[in-house]
């Protein structure tokens, strides 16, 4: 059977040969007798030997997947732990005992991720997510896996163990072992480990914020449903840690974001992203942005649907605030600026504008003419004509209104890069080439004439 397709309850139909194991010294008397007593047991009787003497079981099973290879086996005590955990996910804590202080409890799962085949992955990412969820916090009395700050153990440190984690995590975003479960497993896994801090910044240092961005994305199918719910969560966890948010900035991240929410009838993962638009609404040019992408209309549109969710109505609520205040915050020379690099040129009615170029023309000497250099950069870089020909015409704008527009266009050296243009297969950016030229040949005394 392809180990793919394995299911828990296959794997637990086996019949494991532990006396085998003990002659050859792989498990001890005590291992023995602890797994013939919870072996092939009823559910309740196993819930009770845990309740026991859970750390001893957690030794037993850590210690065969230490000291045992044999694939099966290997299966079999995942899927003992996996039934385990999914019966009650607090047990993930036995894992921390006292007891087991000078035990790796990590190591195995840890090896297993990137040496087993996918069975032995998907389980042994799921046990090692629980386990690290449940870990002790450092202001509780003691640390495990030789985590205590003095300790000198060769044991794995948690920052290791998170480190590898995000790793494989992120590989399989990358490249899935398996065709259909890899990403769903990942996202799942992710969205509960993304509440630690050094989570977060492992996963920003991988470069993985960007492998994140291609699944949001309207979906219809119930597993495809949860994969976006899931991967929102994931956004939503690191819209709270300060370089995932300037990551996301540049990414297609909120067009993607606001395009879900506007398909979206699951209320779950409407919920999340208005979450995270509210998140974002206060930081970098995220509303400039969120205005020029529509979100306003679709906040009211929103809010005319029957919602149950409190947490979603009051998000849709502080979202139209804040959208409301940015609005009358956002000066007409800021949105211009955010247009502009962004890359998003268009003909907007500022760019024909008069009054617009005349109270804002000291505004373009900010930064070093930053924004002219950017118009420059459009000009070598773009291969959209709209954006071309804009470029052209704002600068040719420049020229026109500032005193000494000519010389500074000509100093970043505009004239070679506009010449080119004017043998542009597209009229539209032909036009704007040519009047750029000519005020800039003719100055702003006779470039009046020239109107567009």
């Amino acid at each position: 059977m392809d180990h793919a397709e394995l299911t828990t309850e296959q794997v637990l139909k086996r019949d494991i040969p532990w006396e085998t194991y003990m002659t050859t010294k792989l498990i001890s008397g005590t291992g023995l007798q602890l797994l013939r007593r919870y072996d092939n047991r009823s559910e309740s009787h196993r819930a009770q030997l845990l309740d026991d003497d859970g750390p001893s079981y957690v030794r037993v099973f850590v210690s065969i997947l230490r000291d045992i290879y044999k694939e099966e086996t290997v299966e079999y005590v995942l899927a003992l732990i996996d039934e385990m955990l999914t019966a009650n996910p607090k047990r993930a804590r036995l894992f921390h005992d006292k007891s087991l202080a000078s035990e790796d409890t990590y190591e195995p799962f840890l090896r297993l991720l990137w040496k087993g085949n996918w069975f032995i992955q998907e389980k042994s990412c799921k046990i090692l997510a629980l386990i690290v969820s449940a870990r002790p916090k450092p202001q509780d009395h003691f640390l495990s896996n030789g985590e205590a700050s003095n300790s000198k153990s060769k044991s794995t440190t948690i920052d290791d163990v998170l480190k590898l984690l995000v790793e494989w995590l992120c590989a399989q975003l990358k490249k899935p072992s398996h065709p259909s479960r890899g990403v769903p497993v990942a996202i799942n896994c992710l969205a509960a480990l993304l509440k630690e801090p050094m989570v977060r910044s492992s996963f920003v240092q991988a470069d993985g914020v960007k492998l994140l961005t291609p699944l949001i994305s309207p979906a219809s199918t119930q597993q495809s449903i949860q994969l976006l719910y899931e991967t929102c969560l994931c956004v939503w966890l690191l819209s709270y840690y300060e370089p995932a948010v300037e990551y996301l900035a540049t990414t297609r991240t909120l067009p993607r974001l606001i395009d879900v929410v506007k398909s979206s009838t699951k209320e779950k993962v409407v919920r999340v992203v208005v979450l995270i638009l509210r998140n974002l609404l206060p930081k970098g040019n995220f509303a400039a942005q969120m205005i020029d992408l529509g979100l306003p209309q679709v906040v009211q549109s929103l809010k005319a649907q029957a919602w149950s969710d409190e947490d979603l109505l009051e998000g849709l609520n502080q979202l139209e605030e804040g959208l409301k205040d940015n609005i009358k915050r956002l000066s007409s020379f800021d949105k211009y600026k955010q247009e502009v690099l962004l890359g998003h040129l268009d003909w907007s009615p500022m760019h024909k504008d008069p009054l617009f170029w005349r109270d804002n023309i000291t505004n373009f000497e900010e930064n070093d003419f930053q924004i002219l250099r950017v118009l420059l950069t459009i000009l070598d870089t773009s291969s959209d004509p709209r954006a071309l020909a804009v470029a052209c015409f704002d600068l040719s704008q420049f020229i026109q209104y500032h005193p000494a527009g000519r010389v500074i266009v000509t100093d970043l050296k505009a004239k070679e890069r506009v010449m080119k243009l004017m043998n542009h297969e597209n009229t539209e950016v032909t036009k704007s080439a040519l009047l750029c030229i000519q005020r800039l040949f003719l100055g702003a005394k006779y470039a009046s004439f020239l109107q567009a």
